[in-house]
């Protein structure tokens, strides 16, 4: 619950814009949800820092939410502030030695389309990926076999109450959709070392790339991406497959046809129908399979 008192504190704050229940649909990839109590953009570390402040003083409930590419937000909406990284964390810096500097706010597909142009390759694997620099770093963003992990060699993130913290690559452990970053850090900036090379051949790599996820993967439909990691050495979507749930659908929201592992939005799916289809996925694999699948959606606003 956001108070009238952190409200008006927060308003008073400069490189900060904040929003009253503003909605979270147009805001996610899945284009589903209600509104936030509150939301705030920060601009500047100092208007990151004060709002953190406020909000923990206010005992509000808070959450950082980046391009929304992989959350589901509740159709009642969520009664906390929601966070925002604004001008001062969207940046890019490209060193003479092939250098990336990259703010956590900085959208991936910018990204990656900036280090075609520029002629750095090695981010190759995440084109087609949504999402923010931040939030690919917290889930070591990429494909099955190539994480963003392996180009990264530091990261900053604010820590609450205590400030900034630097971590080289070699502090941290990676692996399939994780990295051990402690919880409630937030990623504000990244290094990256690329390598040169022909922003032809480049292009050519992010291509074949694009065209199978094209081929493999609902695109043209409002989705929070994979619903499920994969398991060590198995498929998620094969699994829900394998018992028969491949188009399955609830309201509007249906199991793709293309990919199992992907619930898209036909219109006007609702949050509650896409809920339906993820739990049904769940419990049937573990009903078969005897395998626990766990989500990389993330859920907010659910009680």
């Amino acid at each position: 619950m956001i108070t009238l008192k952190a409200e008006k504190l927060l308003a008073e704050l400069p490189d900060l814009d904040v929003v009253r229940d503003e909605r979270l649909a147009p805001r996610t990839s899945y284009r589903i949800g209600g509104p936030a109590a509150l939301s705030v953009t920060a601009h500047t570390y100092s208007a990151l820092m004060h709002a953190l402040a406020i909000l923990d003083d206010e005992k509000a409930d808070w959450v950082v939410l980046g391009r929304g590419s992989n959350v589901l937000v509740a159709d009642r909406g969520y009664d906390g502030c929601v966070v925002r990284l604004g001008r001062e964390f969207s940046r890019i810096s490209i060193g003479e030695e092939g250098e990336l500097t990259i703010g956590g706010g900085a959208q991936l597909s910018r990204v990656v389309a900036s280090c075609q142009k520029e002629g750095l390759s090695g981010l190759e694997m995440c084109v087609g990926v949504p999402g923010s620099v931040g939030g690919a770093v917290y889930m070591n963003a990429g494909t099955r076999t190539e994480w963003i992990c392996r180009c990264i060699t530091s990261v900053v993130t604010l820590s609450p109450g205590h400030g900034l913290k630097r971590y080289a690559a070699s502090d941290l452990d990676w692996g399939y959709r994780t990295a051990s970053l402690p919880g409630g850090e937030l990623v504000l900036e990244a290094t990256l070392s690329m390598e040169r090379a022909d922003p032809a051949e480049i292009a050519a790599e992010m291509e074949r790339r694009m065209s199978y996820r094209r081929r493999n993967q609902p695109l043209s439909k409002p989705s929070c991406g994979s619903v499920f990691r994969n398991p060590p050495d198995l498929s998620a979507g094969k699994l829900v497959e394998s018992v028969g749930l491949k188009g399955a659908r609830c309201g509007d929201a249906q199991i793709s046809e293309v990919h199992a592992n992907f619930v898209v939005n036909n219109g006007r799916a609702t949050a509650n129908d896409v809920l339906t289809l993820i739990s049904k996925m769940h419990d049937e694999v573990l009903r078969h399979h005897g395998i626990d699948l766990y989500p990389e959606v993330k859920f907010l606003g659910f009680m």
